[in-house]
């Protein structure tokens, strides 16, 4: 019986996270699609996905944020941010971490999603793994979004792993375009979103989800050669906080 009443309780759970990750667009959607006409207007966008969107959500399953940081990124500077995936919930608490506004990379089967899906096509550079020219057009749309002073953020594992998979390996795609527009790697840490709301249907609860910012990695003097170096340290800091907590 406790079981039964466990496996409900997880169920609910999930379906108060889609209500409140499609509520607040719906509600503001005439203010979130004006500021979709526009790139200049993005900005103005993720504020509002920051603080009307993701807060609301993270707050409203129970999921509290705690966010440490080695190094603050400084205002108006473009940067990297790169971090280990395991949940729906990296993408709220991503916006949490940085006040930077950023532009993710990801999947085109996002689009998929109701609500959710109709303004991530429109203000995500969205990328099929499968495609050699979708991955080539990344760095073309990437490098206008620098240009206008917004920093990019990639999950680097390509996508979500099993979930007995601590940290799986990283693609170059981060790290090469880190290193073509110069910008500072931010490796980030999320301990514990897959707990809270992991890719298993009857899992998940509420709790903490604490985020770490680590040191950045400098990228304005290493080529193209350097990528793989630069991709194995990142991903040893993120592996040897995963591992030792």
């Amino acid at each position: 019986m406790l079981h039964i009443l466990k496996s409900i309780g997880q169920v609910l759970y999930r379906v108060w996270f889609y209500l409140l990750v499609a509520i607040p667009i719906l509600v503001f959607f005439p203010i979130l699609l004006l500021l979709t006409f526009s790139e200049h207007t993005y900005p103005q966008f993720f504020w509002m996905a920051r603080n009307f969107w993701a807060r609301p959500i993270l707050y409203g399953m129970g999921c509290f944020p705690q966010i440490k940081r080695e190094q603050r990124m400084e205002k108006g500077k473009s940067y990297m941010l790169v971090a280990n995936h395991t949940s729906m919930l990296d993408i709220m608490l991503m916006l949490l971490v940085s006040n930077n506004p950023f532009v993710f990379v990801g999947k085109k089967e996002l689009v998929k999603i109701p609500i959710f899906g109709f303004f991530y096509k429109r203000v995500c550079i969205m990328v099929d793994r499968e495609d050699v020219k979708s991955r080539t057009g990344v760095y073309r749309r990437a490098q206008r979004r620098l240009d206008q002073g917004l920093s990019i953020c990639i999950f680097p594992e390509g996508g979500v792993p099993d979930e007995h998979v601590v940290l799986d390996a990283f693609k170059d795609g981060a790290f090469k375009m880190a290193i073509a527009h110069k910008i500072p790697v931010v490796p980030i840490t999320f301990y514990d979103n897959k707990k809270r709301f992991s890719f298993s249907f009857f899992s998940g609860g509420p709790g903490r989800v604490r985020a770490k910012v680590h040191q950045f990695f400098e990228t304005g003097i290493l080529g193209e050669e350097d990528k793989s170096t630069l991709r194995e340290e990142v991903r040893g800091v993120i592996l040897k906080e995963l591992t030792h907590v």
